[in-house]
């Protein structure tokens, strides 16, 4: 059976080194806050001290990390895995951090006769607690196949992308595509509501056309209208991958024409103190700057 490492254990890093551990895997955690390791360690696993303990103790290492520079120090930088690994290790990075980083990594492994992947996720905490993620890999089918199964622990939907640096960039994709239909749900919305149209009634038009997203019929429902805007998935993580993602368009040329609108938006909402709450709550930051009130929690089924 495989060694697992786990590094990064704060809101998803937590449920998905915990899953790995009800699997019954050897599994080593570290942290930067030393208590965030305990809730995992009473599942089975052991605490390491340091990046190299982990790295020494581990067959395949999982990074979950929040952004670029922490993912560089931890895999390339002194003490390192990259220093302290072997051949045939394969680290799997389910950051969020710009592909320039993400290719850096890889090749600073390749030189070590070590593999890796890179491994998007998509969906929430909630969906972490319950092994319901989804991930968007970048791997060779070599790597894919060691590291298929323990993906599978902690997701149910497996998306195998290309080769390393192509999961990252889906999922760049992704978060813009989920930033700009969230912002547009939710001004939309709270246009409405400034037009006195009765919420559950504009809920359900909304949601019974083409005009309905998975903010309108998951996002919302399951946080913000339940009067819940503790993150899950939170607005400045959003806010962050928002501005890598139209980082990375500017670089290859491709034009988003509201993308700096968004890129606005968000950084508007970051001003306005949203900062950490859910990613559901750019619905309340609209409401707000509309100046009408969040309809109560089950507003939405009238």
């Amino acid at each position: 059976m495989e060694r697992i490492g786990f590094i990064g254990i704060g809101a998803m890093g937590r449920p998905m080194a915990s899953n790995i551990a009800k699997a019954g895997y050897p599994l080593t955690v570290n942290d930067v806050v030393a208590d965030a390791t305990k809730p995992v360690v009473e599942l089975g696993a052991t605490a390491a001290g340091s990046v190299a303990e982990v790295a020494e103790a581990s067959d395949i290492i999982f990074t979950m990390l929040p952004n670029s520079p922490e993912v560089e120090e931890v895999v390339l930088g002194p003490g390192g895995i990259a220093e302290n690994g072997r051949e045939g290790m394969i680290v799997v990075d389910t950051s969020t951090i710009y592909p320039e980083s993400t290719d850096k990594v890889a090749a600073g492994l390749a030189e070590k006769g070590m593999g890796f992947v890179d491994a998007g996720v998509g969906r929430q905490q909630v969906h972490a607690e319950r092994g319901e993620l989804m991930f968007m890999v970048g791997a060779t089918d070599e790597s894919m196949a060691r590291v298929r199964p323990l993906l599978e622990i902690m997701g149910n939907a497996i998306v195998h992308i290309g080769l390393p640096g192509q999961g990252i960039r889906m999922k760049l994709i992704n978060n813009l595509l989920a930033a700009f239909t969230s912002e547009a749900s939710a001004e939309a919305v709270a246009f409405a509501l400034k037009l006195g149209l009765p919420f559950d009634k504009v809920y359900e038009v909304l949601t019974g056309t083409a005009a309905r997203t998975g903010h309108l019929l998951i996002t919302w429902p399951d946080k913000i209208l339940k009067g819940d805007d503790t993150p899950g998935f939170s607005i400045a993580l959003q806010n962050k991958d928002l501005n890598l993602a139209l980082q990375l368009a500017e670089s290859v040329g491709a034009p988003l024409d509201i993308g700096d609108a968004m890129k606005d938006a968000f950084a508007s909402m970051m001003e306005r103190g949203y900062g950490d709450k859910d990613f559901s709550a750019t619905f309340a930051a609209a409401c707000e700057a509309a100046g009408v009130p969040l309809p109560p929690p089950g507003a939405e089924k009238g």
